[in-house]
């Protein structure tokens, strides 16, 4: 077995104690399990909501509802696409929470707060639609197979896998687009 399956295979079982404790409702589990899924939880909000403050509350919102909710699972190998799908929920309650109040009253403009580590690829992933930019995050980021995701968006497998190439292809434009104009600046 090589090295990467050993660790691979560790994590998994690491995982699974990790959620029968936290199932027991034991708060240093619990807490242990949400701080290894921080990360992937971060990516995919900001994926979706394209900004940090949303993405901190719904990443909030589906911790508590995690906890709340985590005796609910049946399969724990499922944590983390019963987890993400939490999350993708609460996303789109907020964007819609945030339609109703732009209805309402004008919001005052303001500047975009961007992760200065990665400026490009969050630009590149602002330019695509929100459909292909979820899929591209799920896919590539978090590492879930296409069924996993669309079991989790309640798509066709088919979908994703359109959603992917179209994706794919939106990001090489941009690419193709930004370097053209980088040569422009150049000469």
């Amino acid at each position: 077995m090589c090295a990467q399956r050993k660790e691979t295979v560790w994590f998994e079982q690491s995982m699974e104690t990790l959620i029968e404790r936290a199932k027991r409702k034991e708060p240093n589990a619990f807490t242990e399990l949400m701080q290894s899924q921080m990360q992937n939880m971060y990516r995919t909000a900001r994926a979706i909501l394209m900004n940090d403050e949303d993405s901190a509350d719904a990443i909030q919102e589906t911790i508590l509802v995690c906890w709340e909710k985590l005796k609910d699972l049946k399969e724990d190998k499922y944590f983390r696409t019963w987890m993400t799908r939490i999350l993708i929920n609460k996303c789109y309650e907020i964007i819609r929470e945030n339609q109703k109040i732009s209805y309402i009253q004008e919001l005052p403009e303001g500047s975009i707060e961007m992760d200065n580590s990665n400026l490009e690829w969050n630009e590149a992933m602002e330019n695509l639609d929100e459909k292909y930019r979820l899929v591209l995050i799920l896919y590539y980021g978090e590492g879930f197979r296409t069924d996993e995701i669309a079991r989790m968006l309640k798509i066709p497998s088919s979908t994703v896998r359109t959603r992917l190439s179209r994706g794919r292809k939106q990001l090489a434009e941009y690419y193709r687009e930004e370097s053209a104009v980088g040569k422009e600046r150049v000469i």
